[in-house]
């Protein structure tokens, strides 16, 4: 896809309006409870996306209380098999793979022709950087009419979350193209964890009308603008969550990003930009050192 005039007036259009302020009120929108007012929000995505209600808990659009708890809906348990061989790694959300690959000189690949920094991504955690450097990525996109929770893609022991604030550039296939190192811009909850495969990192990058990024460990993660802002773990607070337990959630949608470390991890070849993924299914398999389990 190349953007067009609309895409490249929008994209110019975010550069200088409000973005935050343009955030918070749609986060306020969302979660009004008027019937009238939810019900034609949660009606015209329902039909502008095609969003398939029968594979939610909740099948019904207009019961849910507001929009966000519409956007945040659970799925009925057997919607999302879970990739059940014991090296497999697991889709943690549903969408279109941006990109997957492998970490070259400290750089990711955002689109064709533009990369962007490990390191700006880590928050500037030289630490996390050396981690996983020349390791594996992978970047899938959340449109509208997919399911917004955010799972385990293997189990994992929490031992680090980061806030990072930023902008909040659009994150769609055009956008990626327009704006240099949006990934590494935009606002983001980078939350890391030991695995059987040594650290792995799922981060949430939130965009413009994002209203907010949740962890099942902390509720919603919010921070001051400025310096990022850590949180570390031990003892009983260093839970551990399985392949396919959710991890997190949007209010309302963006982008993941999975990180492993080098030869830790081998992608699927069938995940090129474009094709949709769906929670839960296998999209590559760990690799472990010799006598590790």
């Amino acid at each position: 896809m190349t953007p067009g005039y609309k895409d490249r007036f929008l994209t110019n259009l975010l550069r200088v309006l409000p973005q935050h302020a343009l955030s918070g009120l749609m986060y306020r929108a969302t979660r009004v409870t008027w019937k009238p007012f939810k019900n034609v929000l949660i009606q015209e995505v329902v039909n502008r996306y095609a969003v398939d209600m029968f594979e939610a808990e909740n099948p019904r659009p207009t019961s849910y209380a507001s929009f966000n708890a519409f956007f945040t809906r659970s799925l009925k348990p057997d919607a999302r098999p879970v990739a059940a061989e014991p090296d497999a790694v697991a889709s943690p959300a549903d969408g279109k793979i941006n990109q997957a690959g492998y970490i070259h000189d400290g750089k990711l690949l955002q689109a064709k022709g533009h990369d962007f920094s490990l390191l700006q991504l880590l928050g500037g955690s030289y630490n996390l950087s050396s981690d996983f450097a020349e390791g594996g990525y992978a970047t899938i996109y959340l449109s509208p009419r997919d399911y917004h929770r955010v799972h385990m893609p293997v189990t994992g022991r929490l031992r680090e979350m980061i806030f990072v604030p930023g902008t909040l550039f659009s994150v769609s296939e055009a956008t990626t193209q327009l704006v240099p190192g949006l990934f590494a811009r935009n606002e983001r909850l980078i939350c890391i964890f030991d695995t059987a495969a040594g650290p792995m990192a799922v981060i949430l990058v939130g965009a413009i009308f994002v209203g907010s990024m949740e962890t099942v460990w902390a509720g919603e993660v919010r921070g001051p603008a400025g310096e990022p802002t850590t949180w570390l773990y031990s003892g009983e607070e260093r839970i551990v969550l399985r392949k396919g337990e959710e991890m997190g959630r949007f209010n309302m949608g963006s982008t993941v990003i999975t990180l492993f470390g080098r030869n830790r991890v081998t992608w699927d070849p069938a995940l090129q930009p474009g094709v949709r993924v769906r929670m839960g299914q296998k999209i590559g398999r760990l690799r472990l050192a010799q006598g590790e389990s």
